[in-house]
């Protein structure tokens, strides 16, 4: 059926995740925040890699491995090259990894603040449902509730009961797909009755 407005929100989060740790020099838990550079030590043909993160009160360092005492033959020489040139793509990678952090730091801290690009993708005249695709350059902890209900003219209560109502579709389909963290490629649809709410909606969905 030709009745669909498909659009893709690419979702980029602003900061990346903080560990929380106990700094030697404020004597108390503090956020440490990515310096964006690695450090590398070889000793003989093995090599460590580093990111370093400093406290947000006073500078001091943790080392955040990358890998430990890998021989500089198994390392593939891109990979290698980035990390000699703390390319920032392959940092990112690294500063996002929030799982990968968290088995380093019991706690950390994350941030629900995202940039937001919208982009149609397809736009039927006579549209009656609207399909969200989510595209995640990084993983982010955000709820999709909160998303949807920051995007979109839709309260958090409003966005449960339509769902509830079959109203609202998720996929991967899970029952509370809304209380989850938003994923890359989760598909949100809208098929909603009321034809001025769904036209407020297609408005917001479309330009923020």
């Amino acid at each position: 059926m030709c009745d669909i407005l498909h659009l893709e929100w690419t979702a980029t989060p602003k900061t990346p995740p903080r560990p929380i740790l106990a700094c030697s020099t404020c004597g108390v838990s503090k956020p440490f925040r990515s310096s964006g550079r690695i450090r590398l030590n070889a000793n003989g043909k093995r090599l460590d890699a580093w990111l370093i993160y400093r406290c947000v009160a006073c500078d001091g360092t943790w080392n955040r491995p990358v890998f430990e005492r890998q021989t500089i033959r198994a390392i593939d020489p891109d990979m290698l090259e980035a990390m000699q040139a703390s390319a920032p793509d392959f940092v990112a990678r690294i500063e996002f990894d929030a799982l990968a952090l968290k088995a380093r730091a019991s706690r950390i801290e994350e941030s629900d603040e995202i940039d937001m690009r919208k982009t149609v993708l397809r736009h039927d005249a006579d549209w009656r449902r609207i399909a969200i695709t989510l595209a995640l350059p990084h993983p982010t902890g955000l709820r999709l509730d909160r998303l949807l209900a920051a995007e979109l003219p839709l309260s958090r209560s409003r966005l449960q009961v339509l769902f509830d109502r079959q109203e609202i579709r998720v996929e991967p389909e899970r029952k509370d797909a809304l209380k989850r963290g938003i994923r890359d490629g989760t598909v949100v649809t809208l098929d909603l009755r009321d034809e001025a709410e769904r036209l407020a909606i297609g408005r917001a969905a479309m330009d923020g």
